[in-house]
């Protein structure tokens, strides 16, 4: 893998995992979880989609395993989290979690595609890497806190503008554009297409 390209999917895998955490702690206290339960929700939010990826290609140490760090600061936050997070209610709300979610889904979606790419996965199975790289996490927060998993109960766009931004990704390595750019401009259109589909109120056919 470009050494530049390594770089930035760690940069990008840094911030997705921030992002996930935080719709992680929002979620925790939207039921009024402690800190324990809080990391929980958290931690599962912010790897559970990775690990899903790693199990399916076979990839070990598992990335939360081989980057601890992640796991410590992750565990430190969630033992403030809740008081930030009722101190701050007024901007830490349904909004909130809503960006936050997008900027993960945007992040994984992308760097899971580029390591199944890396692994010698087709074209379609890299793409399905991203998707489940991306939407999992989400899913295993829902399933953690009891709910029906957003995917499920909300016809608006979200794995498929995954979907869609891994293809582009695809094209645009397929067309030899610079690999930190179509990273960029890749994880770019999913995190608006699911922000705008989502403001539009854009639905999927039943």
């Amino acid at each position: 893998m470009h050494p530049r390209l390594t770089f930035a999917l760690a940069i990008i895998e840094g911030l997705a995992i921030l992002a996930y955490a935080f719709s992680g702690f929002i979620e925790a206290r939207k039921r009024r979880l402690d800190a324990v339960g809080t990391f929980l929700v958290a931690l599962a939010t912010a790897f559970g989609g990775g690990t899903v990826r790693d199990v399916l290609l076979e990839r070990r140490p598992f990335y939360w395993v081989q980057h601890e760090a992640y796991v410590v600061v992750i565990f430190a936050l969630s033992l403030v989290a809740p008081y930030v997070l009722r101190m701050a209610s007024r901007v830490f709300n349904e909004r909130a979690l809503l960006v936050a979610d997008a900027i993960g889904l945007g992040l994984f979606s992308i760097s899971g595609t580029s390591i199944a790419l890396d692994a010698q996965m087709p074209a379609f199975i890299a793409v399905m890497m991203g998707v489940v790289t991306g939407v999992f996490g989400g899913i295993i927060r829902d399933v953690v806190c009891n709910e029906v998993p957003l995917l499920l109960r909300d016809s608006r766009p979200y794995a498929t503008c995954a979907f869609a931004g891994c293809w582009l990704y695809l094209l645009l390595d397929h067309l030899q554009f610079d690999s930190v750019y179509s990273v960029i401009f890749a994880t770019g259109f999913i995190l608006i297409a699911r922000l705008v589909t989502f403001k539009l109120d854009v639905r999927l056919p039943h």
